[in-house]
């Protein structure tokens, strides 16, 4: 056991509850939006000295081009450079990133980080109908390094039924944090999806964390932090047009980084048996299959 490391985590996750980390958020948002080239100019190649962001796959492979670093960091990619899976029942890994807990929920709990978990009600803002509906079901909890991709996509083909912004802390969502803050998950500010596929009902939550300026569905734009005490109900568009995805197509982002979980109900669909934590996502990447042909979870 590395005592050093996780002193280090306790003492990184202690220092968190001091910060204000809404503020913050709101600072580093402000500064990655900016367009002065003597701020965006250093920020960009700090970023692509530090962390080597794969850029051949994006529509504009030079970082020197992004009118922002926000613009930057949220790039779009080149058309077909994340095909969705060819298998018409799959289920597609929605981004790039890597998977930090998955199996299925179990009396009402998911897996945060080893030795703990936390409620699916509490995450889902006491939405008991979409709880009763994903309550032993498949879940997947997938991390976005700053690296990584930061567009959200499609898992299955769906019409939006339900969408809620559910205020609350920015802590950071990274390894160490998950080790040591209970429930951090539903601590944090996050955006609740609510779907109807061809698995049934199903969900996809994006958690907010620290530095992360703000969220955005393709529904609903960018969603700032909000003073709401509870959880609230964002518009739905009407109409298939407006509210229908293919598998795939682009829903959301990120600004800036932060982890997105994916709930699926009981029954219709198991994880693929080769997955395990610590592997590494790409958007449209199978994760399993709809049908009697899926492979049961192994975690």
């Amino acid at each position: 056991m590395n005592t050093s490391g996780e002193t280090g985590g306790r003492w990184f996750a202690a220092l968190q509850c001091l910060l204000p980390q809404h503020l913050l958020s709101r600072l580093v948002g402000a500064l990655a939006r900016t367009r002065l080239a003597w701020v965006r100019r250093p920020l960009v190649a700090g970023f692509v000295r530090a962390y080597r962001p794969e850029l051949s796959d994006a529509v504009e492979p030079d970082p020197r081009a992004y009118p922002s670093f926000n613009a930057f960091f949220t790039r779009p990619l080149r058309a077909g450079s994340r095909p969705a899976s060819p298998a018409p029942r799959a289920i597609d890994s929605p981004v790039d990133g890597r998977i930090s807990a998955l199996g299925l929920s179990s009396a009402g709990r998911l897996l945060q980080a080893k030795g703990r978990d936390y409620s699916l009600r509490a995450l889902l803002a006491g939405n008991e109908p979409l709880c009763a509906s994903l309550a032993g079901g498949p879940y997947m909890t997938i991390y976005l390094a700053p690296f990584n991709y930061h567009r959200i996509h499609m898992a299955l083909a769906g019409t939006l039924r339900g969408a809620w912004y559910v205020p609350g802390r920015l802590f950071s969502v990274n390894d160490a944090t998950a080790r040591h803050v209970p429930g951090l998950f539903a601590r944090n500010e996050r955006i609740v999806l609510q779907f109807d596929s061809p698995a049934g009902t199903h969900a996809l939550v994006m958690v907010g964390a620290l530095f992360v300026g703000s969220m955005g569905t393709v529904w609903h734009g960018d969603i700032a932090p909000r003073r709401a005490r509870g959880a609230l109900a964002l518009p739905v568009p009407t109409g298939s047009a407006a509210s229908d995805l293919a598998r795939g197509a682009e829903l959301g982002r990120f600004n800036m980084g932060s982890t997105v979980i994916l709930l699926l109900p009981p029954g219709p669909a198991r994880w693929d048996a080769s997955l395990e934590c610590g592997a590494t996502l790409r958007v449209g990447q199978t994760l399993g299959e709809l049908g009697a042909r899926a492979t049961a979870a192994t975690s």
